[in-house]
């Protein structure tokens, strides 16, 4: 048993099992051993040498080649829990996070699910369901219609006959839908038969569930979501903002907190939604609600993540809370130890991806030959990779989350590019100076983004303007050659007074 803060112990939970991988793996590890818990890691065969197997008290290889037969693989996860003495799961995001068989299975086994019930998994991981339970607690949704039909034609006729009512432009959306999976933009009827055929195939192949249904489309709108917590002494309560919209394929790559625009007035009316949203399912531990925000100050509920989200440093940056070991109190049958609301200063978060900006973001891979962290005050960096990976195609290609917070949304942008301007990766192609460069850009400035930000600024896809002389140049300064077998190579940058961003002005920061 490790020593430390061991008042979870007290509530039957002292070893963690996690069921993950990565950077969220990594960091519930470094919270379970903050909290003075004991932890198992698992990891598949090709992740033997990442750096979560090494965080944990315990790492069990599991067996099997493919995602299915290893991350994916219920049983032989509880089974691992049981052998190894886990009293306790966490999911983080991804793989089995939001699937409520494998938290009522972890329940039925006796062990302590580090989450929402099974049947708040259940309500709101079916988008129709959700919208139906939010009409009835007095939550605004986007204005739309539940196609609940199985069967093809039946869809189609209903679908058509709603669109007349809900008007143009439109979304299709799989009811079991997620990361953009499913989703069709329907401009005009013209296109409408066959965009629902197409939905409806996507949503089958991803989700088994080929159930679509419609929504108004809102253009120009923010995404903003309400972090919430419950714990199971019958506490409710919001944590503030985060502020989403800049986002490609319908996935997140700059976060931040609080939103620019938002008001105290608002903020109060949105906490009390998210509340409304939560209680109505009877939710424990920390969840996400989210919404679209018009330039009205209007809001509409888009969906609720039952788990931990990817962008939660930015509301503990300005909170000072630990959203992870809230988790692990609340899952422990404790209260959870948030007081009064407090935000103080502004935070940010980019997601630095293995992946090819100029390229409609393809995802890349690679050796990360040279993998050289920001340092300095008020800098934050979530990953689970080191100098010396491999970047393959199996998983996920995002490497990293660079986080930054200062005391206002100017000095927080200021210290982002900084960051980014120091952030040396070579050996794969990232989205480093597609970061630098939103950093810039005068909506991001303004804090006038939108979730159509990035196809609207560039709809013929994003370019760099960098030349094979100054990236022959930086390898040269980096000290690594082609012989090294770098055949996807990608630096960062610093802004020069004239001219195009170089890397090598980072670089030689770095190697002078």
């Amino acid at each position: 048993m490790q020593t430390g803060n061991l008042d979870l112990v007290k509530y039957m939970v002292s070893t963690v099992l996690v069921a993950n991988r990565g950077e969220i793996a990594c960091r519930i590890l470094r919270a379970c051993s903050e909290a003075g818990l004991n932890s198992v890691a698992i990891y598949a065969n090709n992740d033997k040498e990442s750096m979560f197997v090494e965080l944990a008290t315990k790492s069990v290889e599991l067996v099997g080649e493919t995602i299915g037969e290893t991350y994916l693989d219920q049983q032989q996860i509880l089974d691992i829990a049981a052998k190894h003495g886990a009293d306790a799961i966490h999911p983080g995001f991804g793989f089995l996070s939001e699937r409520a068989d494998f938290a009522r299975a972890v329940l039925e086994a006796g062990i302590t699910w580090i989450g929402p019930s099974p049947l708040a998994i259940e309500m709101m991981g079916d988008k129709m369901t959700a919208r139906k339970t939010m009409k009835a607690a007095g939550v605004p949704v986007i204005p739309g219609e539940e196609i609940d039909f199985e069967d093809e034609t039946k869809m189609i006729e209903a679908i058509v006959q709603a669109s007349t009512r809900v008007g143009y432009p439109l979304l299709l959306k799989a009811s079991s839908g997620g990361g953009g999976k499913g989703m069709r933009k329907v401009e005009n009827p013209d296109n409408l038969v066959e965009s629902i055929k197409g939905a409806r195939r996507e949503a089958i192949a991803a989700f088994g569930d080929g159930r679509v249904y419609i929504e108004r489309m809102l253009t120009g709108s923010k995404h903003v979501e309400i972090q919430v917590l419950a714990d199971t002494h019958g506490r409710v309560i919001h944590l503030g903002e985060r502020e989403c919209s800049v986002q490609r394929r319908h996935q997140k790559v700059f976060e931040e907190s609080p939103c620019p625009v938002m008001t105290t007035d608002l903020r109060e009316k949105m906490g009390k939604a998210a509340v409304m949203a939560a209680k109505a399912v009877n939710y424990e531990g920390a969840g996400t609600v989210e919404f679209l925000l018009d330039s009205t100050g209007e809001f509409f509920f888009l969906e609720m993540n039952t788990r931990i989200q990817v962008e939660h440093p930015v509301t503990e940056m300005v909170t000072g809370i630990d959203l992870v070991r809230e988790q692990l109190r609340i899952a422990a049958g404790k209260p959870m130890s948030c007081g009064q609301l407090m935000m103080r200063g502004h935070a940010i978060e980019v997601r630095l991806y293995a992946e090819d900006a100029s390229n409609n973001f393809l995802p890349a891979i690679g050796p990360l030959a040279v993998f050289r962290p920001p340092t300095g005050p008020g800098i934050r960096l979530d990953t689970g990779v080191r100098e010396g990976d491999m970047v393959t195609p199996n998983y996920d290609p995002m490497l990293a989350k660079l986080i930054v917070w200062a005391p206002s949304r100017a000095e927080a942008l200021q210290r982002m590019r900084r960051a980014l301007d120091d952030f040396v990766v070579l050996g794969t192609t990232t989205n480093l100076r597609f970061l630098r460069e939103l950093c810039d850009h005068e909506d991001v400035v303004s804090g006038a983004t939108d979730t159509t930000m990035i196809e609207r600024i560039w709809p013929n896809g994003w370019s760099p303007q960098f030349s094979s002389e100054i990236l022959n140049a930086a390898l040269m300064v980096a000290g690594v050659s082609e012989s090294a077998g770098l055949h996807n190579v990608q630096a960062t940058q610093s802004s020069a007074d004239d001219g195009p961003p170089s890397p090598f002005q980072s670089l030689t920061r770095r190697y002078p």
